[in-house]
């Protein structure tokens, strides 16, 4: 039967009733999220107070780190809240929201670390040049680009779902995302799937492909150089190939789970749901502080000069 979307409310129903096992599942879900909120404020604070680190790098890292705390604050403090309710409901308003913030989330990620890709090929296949090229006015056209693009590409995505005539109101998930809802949805118009398909392409595929053709250029010009260029290579690129593989592999796990989640034990549904906005916020900013030499003397300083500095100066 066709239902208005006026007063519309879905329930989800991946969480099953509070109990023992919900109760670890928020305590895990709370510890990780405020260890995510911790690194990635401190990752923000080291570069926004150290003028050796205003550089594009670290200009794109502190943007990840913000682009981190979106994504996790977007599901976990929902998720928190409802495995401790008996009813899990949500308005298809809100469940819209969250569908449009969740894709801004990962698209603002993999085009970050997109043109962070492009920034380390510069940085390697073109040294001489590299300042006039990444100028600030670049910097910030390219920062200007990751943001607003997405941010309109997927506010089309949601106006034409919410469009969708409801016929269904139970998902088999613990937060919304937009094929779940359009599958509640009574018709099926194609017009939602290409546009899916045209978004997938652009803010999954292109990044992929525009990272690893960097990635085939540096690897290119290394071999051509000394066994110290080499040496300097790896380090510079270590941190961001890392972080994009790990992205990268938690955003695969994700898109065919959403496709099979139906036939999955409910275990697994929390553990992959889970992961997808807790991994890469929490791991970024620590593979950056361990890999990065500049950040960790960075850190190292501010903690000496503002922990462990003690004045015995007398009053």
């Amino acid at each position: 039967m066709n239902m208005t979307n006026s007063n519309f409310s879905l329930i989800l129903t991946a969480y099953g009733p509070p109990g023992p096992l919900n109760y670890g599942v928020f305590l895990v879900t709370l510890v990780l999220y405020l260890a995510t909120v911790f690194s990635n404020l401190t990752l923000m604070l080291v570069i926004l107070f150290d003028p050796s680190l205003h550089k594009p790098m670290y200009i794109f890292l502190f943007n990840l780190a913000i682009d981190g705390l979106i994504g996790s604050s977007v599901v976990c403090p929902v998720i928190m809240q409802y495995l401790l309710e008996d009813l899990k409901t949500m308005s298809l308003t809100s469940c819209l929201l969250q569908v449009f913030f969740i894709n801004v989330y990962g698209s603002w990620v993999y085009a970050m670390l997109t043109v962070m890709a492009y920034d380390r090929y510069v940085c390697i296949c073109k040294p001489l040049q590299y300042h006039s090229i990444m100028t600030p006015t670049k910097v910030r056209l390219l920062l200007g680009v990751v943001y607003i693009f997405p941010l309109c590409s997927f506010a089309v995505q949601v106006c034409l779902t919410s469009r969708l005539p409801m016929c269904k109101y139970t998902m088999n998930k613990l937060f919304c995302d937009n094929l779940a809802v359009v599958n509640l949805a009574c018709i099926k118009p194609a017009l939602d799937n290409v546009y899916g398909l045209l978004l997938f392409v652009m803010f999954a595929v292109l990044p992929l492909l525009l990272v690893v053709l960097s990635y085939i250029r540096i690897l290119i010009v290394s071999t051509k150089a000394s066994e110290n260029a080499k040496t300097k290579a790896l380090k510079i690129c270590a941190p961001h190939l890392i972080t994009f593989i790990n992205f990268s592999s938690a955003i695969f796990f994700s898109i065919v789970f959403n496709r099979f989640n139906d036939y999955v034990p409910n275990e697994i549904n929390v553990f992959i749901s889970l992961h997808v906005f807790m991994s890469p916020p929490l791991l970024h900013p620590l593979i950056y502080g361990i890999r990065t030499q500049e950040i960790r003397k960075s850190i190292t300083k501010i903690l000496r000069r503002n922990v462990f500095a003690l004045d015995f100066q007398p009053a």
